[in-house]
């Protein structure tokens, strides 16, 4: 699995959460993890129908977003690849902060009632995607939030760590199918 953080910003509107966005964005092929910052304003590209129905449109000054794609077209397993990405990102932080308050509840993660992350996890007709947003900054968006800026923790910093412990994850479960043989 390939990953990549950008050096330019890119603001997210949600039309980069397609198929092969590594690929046209970054020349990145197969199974990938991309990172970037920049602000956040999805109305028209709604995935999350509820939300979608709802009005409750996803908007913020300044996110780090990661985009993650793997080439098959499980939504199930990609909702459970999105849920242990997020534990990943509460895991880095922890470590970085020593702040034990944060909580991944479902698919975001939160500490207190103040929400950190947006993610959703979708499909397409040749692979899985998933996107997770963290606030850097508490700005520009439409609910209390937490942000990264209050943390103390550099987003650059922690998209190469959470994008290096997030292929290590991948990696170790591929080996562990590979090393154990069927039951009958």
């Amino acid at each position: 699995m390939k990953n990549k953080l950008a050096s330019r910003k890119i603001d997210y509107d949600g039309s980069q959460l397609r198929s092969h966005f590594a690929l046209d964005a970054f020349g990145i092929t197969g199974d990938s993890i991309v990172s970037f910052i920049g602000a956040c304003a999805v109305k028209e590209h709604m995935v999350d129908i509820e939300d979608s129905r709802k009005k409750e449109f996803i908007y913020s000054d300044s996110m780090l977003h990661f985009i993650i794609e793997h080439f098959d077209a499980d939504l199930e397993k990609n909702i459970l690849r999105k849920r242990l990405f997020l534990s990943v990102v509460m895991e880095e932080i922890h470590k970085k902060t020593r702040i034990s308050r944060l909580r991944r509840v479902g698919n975001g993660l939160y500490d207190g009632n103040k929400k950190l992350t947006v993610a959703v996890a979708t499909v397409s007709p040749v692979s899985s995607l998933i996107h997770v947003g963290l606030n850097i900054l508490r700005t520009g968006a439409p609910i209390p939030v937490a942000c990264l800026k209050d943390y103390g923790v550099d987003p650059r910093k922690l998209a190469l760590e959470v994008m290096g412990k997030y292929c290590e994850e991948i990696s170790s479960v591929y080996i562990s199918k590979a090393k154990v043989k069927s039951v009958s």
